[in-house]
């Protein structure tokens, strides 16, 4: 008789201690909390360019003027000025700044941080040089610039081309969801200006800038509802490279960013949308209930192509305002591209558009590698 009603109360207690622990997973949910972002204070106009010697692939020089080609890149793009960093900054210095004001925003204890994840592509780039300096980590040196002593702070770098950012957001949900982690802090930064060929008409696309986000567990923020990566590299891995200068007489050893426009843009309104679509399908949302669709910034013509492809095949037209862009007066900043624009719209910093609590909203990239990734996220 003692032993079956210890045998019961046993049982009871492990039933009580099995609902409780569904229950408090099912309430806690993997949320942003804070944002932060750099804005360089240069602004780099287009008629900056109006005395560039602007070279075609094989070095020949172009047939139209400066001005008409300026005029068919802000077209295409809608590119009308971009931001670059001060020249005493680096990309680490930018990455600091914004990660100082996520702390802030997301109201917590830096030491707590599990994790600090530094996506970037070039590392660190002084002003005036062409050496990418990557030793310590970028991670390691925002660790360093906010103070952090907690040796169980990891910090480390992702390269991940443009969709960076977007991916240390997937592992940062990764580490939280295996119970590897609690608080994360995911930053997205770049300084292209100092790694554009000045013969080269893509570099007026490029810019500078920071975004970083804490990411953590709660019980009444937002929370992730899918997320979902791709990597082509079978023909593709080489559609952005590092390369010569298109000017014979440039210094043999210096390397640019470079890219094959036509096929890149090809590629992501072929395969992103596609990409998109199973992330908002795992979600189990209904398209209808996505609000924002935070895209990388990385031309406007692209980007309105690879929304309206989305739309299209759900059978609809694209919402009025699903689509903040930025990217005509910021540039194409890489994987700071999306932190950025969704650091302005929380901030309600941008014109026409607002997010609020309980808003669907899908963060989206394309880029170097090629590599393609999409979250889908209650605010």
């Amino acid at each position: 008789m003692s032993n079956t009603y210890s045998l019961q109360a046993f049982l009871l207690v492990l039933f009580k201690l099995i609902y409780l622990c569904v229950k408090i997973t099912s309430i806690m949910k993997i949320s942003i909390t804070g944002t932060g972002s750099h804005y360089p204070s240069q602004i780099v106009k287009n008629d900056t360019f109006l005395n560039h010697e602007f070279l075609d692939m094989d070095g020949s020089a172009f047939d139209a003027e400066n001005d008409i080609i300026i005029e068919k890149f802000k077209a295409i793009t809608g590119i009308e000025e971009r931001k670059y960093a001060d020249h005493n900054l680096n990309t680490s210095d930018l990455g600091i700044d914004a990660s100082k004001k996520a702390i802030a925003d997301a109201g917590i204890d830096q030491e707590e941080l599990d994790y600090i994840i530094f996506a970037h592509n070039f590392g660190d780039i002084k002003y005036g040089q062409n050496q990418s300096d990557t030793l310590p980590s970028l991670a390691t040196r925002v660790k360093h610039g906010l103070g952090i002593k907690n040796p169980n702070c990891v910090a480390y770098d992702v390269l991940y081309g443009c969709p960076g950012w977007v991916e240390g957001m997937i592992q940062a949900y990764a580490f939280i969801k295996a119970g590897m982690a609690k608080k994360c802090l995911v930053i997205g930064g770049e300084t292209l200006s100092r790694v554009v060929d000045p013969h080269d008409r893509d570099s007026m696309i490029y810019a500078d800038g920071a975004g970083a986000t804490i990411v953590e567990v709660t019980e009444d923020g937002g929370e992730y509802l899918a997320t979902g990566s791709q990597t082509f590299a079978f023909d593709e891995a080489k559609y952005l490279f590092f390369g010569e200068s298109y000017n014979d007489e440039a210094t043999e050893d210096q390397r640019y960013i470079k890219m094959y426009g036509r096929k890149i843009y090809e590629f992501a309104v072929t395969h992103v949308p596609a990409a998109i679509k199973s992330a908002i399908d795992q979600s189990g949302v209904d398209i209808l209930d996505i609000k924002k669709i935070f895209i990388h910034q990385a031309n406007e013509k692209m980007d309105d192509a690879i929304i309206k492809r989305l739309y299209r095949l759900y059978k609809m037209k694209v919402p009025e305002g699903v689509m903040p862009m930025n990217i005509q007066t910021f540039g194409n900043s890489s994987v700071a591209t999306v932190p950025t624009l969704f650091d302005l719209v929380c901030k309600n910093q941008l014109e026409g558009h607002q997010i609020n609590k309980g808003d669907v909203c899908v963060f989206a990239s394309v880029g170097a590698g090629m590599n393609i990734n999409a979250i889908v996220y209650r605010y």
